[in-house]
């Protein structure tokens, strides 16, 4: 339309890594509403078609190529753009509730079809009315403790963060012991574990509702940067109006938007920067919670589990005879902050590996509530290793054993890890043949040395691995093309991929498994994912 050649452009972009929108100011004469489908933090749309199980093969066609293309050159370079603009739309579809969430906001404060392309934090800071104009920000560390803090036992971490010596993000308070339980405290927030935990009982979730946008607004945290902080107040209270009712749906765009808009306050390049408002939420959103843990470790009335940025995990020393004390302790808390919890009980176990990975599941109603990698409900946008979760989820839940939960297994995606080679990286390696060898270095000494020799290089810069029971078959690497000390340094394995393995790029969403594939390889993973919660095989 500005009558620019589009390779030329193409260049600019990709190979000069150019935003594309420097490229002439022409471009300002035709407005275009974009919305970007990547996931937020970004996976790569190979990756995304990857989990999807859809085609991943890269075209035989190279971009650079410096005559006109053929016949059949042009086919399969239509086919394939054609491939990635469909899976781009498959893409849109399959994480939809983002694009609605955006939409609601656009229509609902009559924000204009340009602001459909701003990201959840970008349209925050819109409609709050983000101002920084005329300000400094050279208060960062004036912090306030706030009023309603009642440390006692535990006031050594508020005076840690009060102490300039202290006044470095990459400081922290390691192995803090607080009420038998090892924390870190850090300037992003606190948090504190029993590792390898497994554990049997009744035990009570209580979490704070909407912790740092409740904080926020309880206290006017950083409205000095917000034109219209009643914005913001309709944003949080509809929120928790929405989640007290039990109506997900309507409460979804405002939770993704009410989470979205203190962590801007870190952000530079955001117009609600406001660094001192930001250290201001973490540090006694944090200090709260300690609060609360110490006094109810001094009414002697429950074991801390573990405590993490906006809630703790419990286990009372009796149900029946501890459950008012604990709730009094609470309510007293709520009164004095203005914070509201959320109390969630379960009677069955707990599988815990570390303060973000555990899993908690009531043996009576089946109610679970878990976190990390390892356990999480995966999607099809996010679909990775996906018969190792389930296999740890299902003993978790049922008792069953990763032995027939993989066994049982009929869908080959089910089986698939993808990796992608990032730009750090030149390509991948397939099956190379590993050595090692006895060298004298510079002094004349003996070293043993592994040589990689061989193997195939790979076009494409994503796979799909599988585990193979065929030994002569090798892993796949990554190979940097760095020189070290004089010679170029080894590939590197890939993470979480198999010693043995074969790959299929192409649709495996009705492939059969074939008999190569090695299930006790992911039946093996499983367990030793299972020990790191603290489970013997």
């Amino acid at each position: 339309m500005c009558g620019f050649n589009p390779k030329e452009i193409n260049d600019w972009i990709i190979l000069q890594d150019k935003p594309g929108y420097r490229f002439s100011s022409l471009f300002r004469n035709y407005p275009l509403i974009n919305y970007d489908v990547m996931p937020n933090p970004p996976i790569s749309l190979k990756a995304l078609e990857a989990f999807m199980g859809h085609s991943i093969k890269e075209t035989s066609v190279p971009f650079d190529i410096d005559r006109p293309l053929t016949k059949e050159e042009l086919a399969e370079t239509i086919k394939y753009c054609r491939h990635d603009v469909e899976e781009t739309i498959e893409v849109w579809i399959r994480s939809i509730e983002e694009f609605n969430t955006t939409m609601f906001f656009v229509n609902h404060f009559h924000l204009g079809s340009n602001c459909i392309g701003k990201t959840k934090a970008q349209l925050a800071a819109t409609i709050l009315g983000g101002n920084r104009k005329g300000k400094t920000f050279d208060d960062e560390f004036e912090f306030p403790i706030l009023d309603c803090v009642r440390l006692n036992k535990y006031k050594f971490v508020a005076n840690w963060y009060k102490n300039p010596i202290n006044h470095d993000y990459k400081k922290t308070q390691e192995n803090v012991m607080v009420a038998g339980v090892p924390h870190t405290f850090a300037w992003g927030g606190g948090h504190g574990a029993i590792r390898k935990h497994h554990d049997s009982g009744i035990f009570m979730v209580v979490d704070v509702t909407a912790y740092y946008p409740s904080l926020q607004k309880q206290f006017k945290i950083g409205y000095r940067v917000m034109d219209n902080p009643e914005n913001f107040e309709f944003i949080h209270d509809s929120n928790i109006e929405f989640k007290r009712k039990g109506d997900k749906k309507a409460r979804q765009p405002f939770k993704i938007m009410d989470n979205a808009i203190s962590g801007q306050m870190k952000e530079p390049g955001s117009s609600l920067y406001d660094p001192m408002s930001n250290n201001t939420i973490c540090i006694n959103g944090q200090l709260l919670l300690l609060d609360l843990i110490e006094h109810l470790e001094a009414a002697n009335c429950c074991r801390l589990i573990q405590n993490n940025t906006d809630g703790i995990i419990i286990k009372p020393n009796n149900y029946e005879q501890d459950f008012d004390t604990i709730d009094d302790v609470v309510w007293e808390w709520e009164q004095r902050t203005g914070m509201r919890m959320d109390f969630d009980i379960f009677m069955g176990h707990i599988f815990q590996k570390d303060v973000n990975n555990y899993f908690l599941i009531d043996r009576e109603t089946g109610a679970v509530k878990a976190k990390g990698a390892y356990v999480k409900k995966l999607s099809d946008l996010d679909y990775d290793l996906p018969i190792v979760n389930r296999a740890i989820v299902e003993y978790f839940t049922n008792d069953v054993p990763p032995e027939e939960t993989v066994g049982a297994c009929t869908s080959l995606r089910d089986f698939q890890k993808v990796v992608k080679v990032s730009s750090k990286y030149l390509y991948a390696l397939y099956a190379p043949t590993i050595v090692e060898e006895r060298i004298r270095d510079e002094k004349g000494r003996s070293k043993k040395v592994i040589r990689f020799r061989g193997g195939e290089v790979q076009k494409d810069k994503t796979f799909r691995v599988f585990a193979s029971k065929d030994h002569r078959k090798g892993g796949i690497y990554k190979v940097s093309g760095k020189v070290v000390r004089g010679r170029k340094k080894n590939p590197e394995k890939f993470a979480n991929t198999p010693q043995h393995c074969f790959i299929i790029n192409s649709n495996v969403s009705t492939m059969p498994i074939p008999d190569e594939l090695d299930r006790q390889y992911y039946i093996d993973l499983a367990w030793k994912r299972l020990e790191d919660y603290g489970v013997k095989r």
